[in-house]
C-alpha cells in the first residue's frame, strides 16, 4: 500500500551490553565509594588488623627498626598475662585462664579494678550529661525567652576548646593552695566560722576515699570527683544541641491538644516530650557512652591515672604500656580487649534502649 511505512528489524543487544546498561547506576555508586574505601583501608582497617597481629606476638622496641627480625609468635600469652589468675565472685575464688604476670611488671596494676573504674566513670558521667542537656534545651526552648541565640552560642563554647586547655585550667582550679575551688570553699566556710586550713584539699594527690564502700573493690578518690565535675562541664552541651533539634521538631499542636484535654506540664513532658525525644537522645547517649569510656584526654591531662593508678581507664593503661613499659604486643592485646569490651557494652546498651528499633513501625 502506498504511503505505508514498514518497521525496520531491531538489532539484538548482546547480554554484556544489556548488563552494562542495567548496572550503570551501581557502577557510579561504587566509583564514588572506592576512593573512600581505599583511604579507610589504609588509615583505619590496616592498622586495626596489624594491631591484632601484634597482640599475638612479643613485639617490642627491638622490632621497630626496619631491618629488625620479625617478633616471635606467642599466641594468647599476652592476653593471659593481662587477666588475673583468680577472681573473687560472691566470696569464692574462681580460677581463670589468666596468669596476671603483667601485675608483676607494672606497679599497682589490676585489670578488674581498672575495668570497674572505667565502667563507673562512664555511667557516672553520661546520665548527668543527658539530664542536664535536656533540661537546658527545654529552658532555652521556652517561648518568649529573650536572647535565645546568644545563650545557645554560649553553651556551645566548652565544645570548642581543646581538652588540653580545659584539663589544665580545671586542674589549676583544683590546686591545693591557690585553686579557685578551695578558695571558694574557704570563703563560704569563713561565713560559718570554719578555718580556711580545713579547705586546703589535695584533690589530685589525696588517696583518701571520701565515700567508702560505695563500689567495693573500686576505690574512688577525690580526683575522680574533680574529673567528674570537669567532664560534666564539657559533656552536657552536646546533649543540649541534640535535644534542641529534637524539641524544635515536635509539633506544637500536640501540646495544645494535650492542654485542651486537661494534661498538665508534667504529664505533657512524660507523654509527649520524652517519647519524641527518645529517637534522637538514645543514639546520642550511646555516642556519649563510647566517647566517655575512651576519654583519654581528661584522665591523662588531669590526674595522669593517679593517685596510685586509682583513676586509670583502659585506654590510658594501654598508652602507659607503650610509653613507659615499651610492651607493644601487650598494649596491642589491651586495645583488642578494649574493642570487645566496648562491643559488648554497645550491644547490651542497644538491647536495653532499643536504639536501632524503628519508631514509625
Amino acid at each position: 500500500m502506498a504511503g505505508a511505512t514498514q518497521s525496520l528489524p531491531t538489532k539484538p543487544v548482546s547480554p554484556f551490553l544489556a548488563w552494562w546498561r542495567r548496572t550503570s547506576y551501581t557502577r557510579a555508586a561504587y566509583l564514588y565509594l572506592v576512593p573512600a574505601a581505599i583511604v579507610m583501608g589504609v588509615i583505619t582497617f590496616y592498622p586495626m588488623f596489624y594491631q591484632v597481629w601484634m597482640s599475638f606476638t612479643d613485639f617490642g622496641i627491638k622490632n621497630l627498626r626496619r631491618d629488625a627480625p620479625p617478633p616471635n609468635y606467642v599466641g594468647l600469652q599476652n592476653y593471659k598475662d593481662i587477666f588475673p589468675d583468680k577472681i573473687k565472685l560472691f566470696g569464692n575464688e574462681i580460677d581463670t585462664f589468666g596468669t596476671g604476670k603483667l601485675a608483676a611488671k607494672v606497679q599497682n596494676f589490676n585489670f578488674l579494678r581498672i575495668l570497674g573504674f572505667n565502667l563507673i566513670w562512664t555511667f557516672a558521667n553520661v546520665p548527668f550529661h543527658v539530664i542536664i542537656g535536656v533540661l537546658v534545651a527545654m529552658l532555652l526552648n521556652t517561648q518568649g525567652l529573650w536572647l535565645k541565640k546568644i545563650y545557645r552560642a554560649i553553651y556551645v563554647f566548652p565544645m570548642l576548646l581543646p581538652w588540653l586547655v580545659v584539663a589544665t585550667v580545671w586542674r589549676n582550679m583544683f590546686d591545693q593552695d591557690s585553686g579557685s575551688i578551695n578558695l571558694l570553699l574557704a570563703t563560704v566556710g569563713g561565713w560559718f566560722g570554719v578555718p580556711a586550713e580545713v579547705f586546703r584539699i589535695r584533690w589530685m594527690e589525696s588517696i583518701e576515699i571520701p565515700i567508702k564502700g560505695f563500689f567495693p573493690g573500686v576505690p574512688l578518690p577525690l580526683s575522680f570527683y574533680a574529673m567528674l565535675l570537669t567532664n560534666l562541664w564539657m559533656g552536657w552541651p552536646f546533649m543540649t544541641i541534640v535535644a534542641t533539634g529534637a524539641l524544635q521538631s515536635i509539633p506544637k499542636d500536640l501540646y495544645e491538644a494535650a492542654s485542651i484535654d486537661g494534661a498538665n506540664g508534667v504529664q505533657q513532658f512524660f507523654k509527649i516530650t520524652v517519647p519524641l525525644l527518645r529517637p534522637a537522645m538514645i543514639p546520642a547517649t550511646m555516642v556519649g557512652i563510647i566517647t566517655t569510656f575512651n576519654l583519654f584526654s581528661c584522665i591523662f591531662f588531669m590526674s595522669g591515672g593517679g593517685p596510685l593508678r586509682m583513676t586509670e581507664i583502659l585506654v590510658t593503661t594501654a598508652y602507659d604500656l607503650v610509653r613507659a613499659q615499651r610492651l607493644y604486643g601487650m598494649a596491642a592485646a589491651f586495645c583488642v580487649i578494649i574493642f570487645f569490651v566496648l562491643l559488648i557494652l554497645t550491644l547490651i546498651t542497644n538491647r536495653i534502649t532499643k536504639a536501632t528499633e524503628r519508631y514509625d513501625a
